[in-house]
């Protein structure tokens, strides 16, 4: 399973979620999970992000993020810009960071969304 490396755990994503949001946060936390086991969760509680990786440098090992926002679940990737993104999900226009925003359970069931994850793990497994 997860490695926490701070004393926040995901409790503190699902506080900061709205409760209709909260079983998102929880499909896309199991989602990363069965793409990468081992994954190093770190949680940040005041800037309401979970982030996955590697190992527990966030800007060289991490690959993805779970980030609440108002209206929907951001599942953000680092490295996001360097993803083949054929069903079009990510967003954003910064250097590399881009993201997929989630609004219902059924949306982390998307085949693509897990092809984006294994995409992001193998790139950062590649690098470390």
């Amino acid at each position: 399973m997860t490695s926490v490396q701070t004393p926040a755990n995901f409790d503190a994503i699902l506080i900061a979620a709205i409760p209709a949001l909260r079983p998102v946060c929880e499909a896309l936390r199991e989602l990363i999970t069965a793409q990468h086991p081992a994954c190093v969760e770190i949680v940040w509680p005041k800037l309401k992000i979970a982030s996955y990786g590697v190992g527990p440098k966030k800007t060289t090992q991490h690959y993805a993020y779970i980030a609440v926002q108002p209206s929907h679940i951001n599942l953000g990737f680092y490295h996001g810009m360097m993803l083949n993104d054929p069903a079009g999900l990510l967003e954003g226009s910064g250097k590399a960071l881009r993201h997929v925003k989630v609004r219902h359970v059924a949306d982390t069931r998307n085949a693509a969304l897990a092809d984006l994850l294994r995409q992001a793990i193998s790139d950062r497994r590649r690098l470390a």
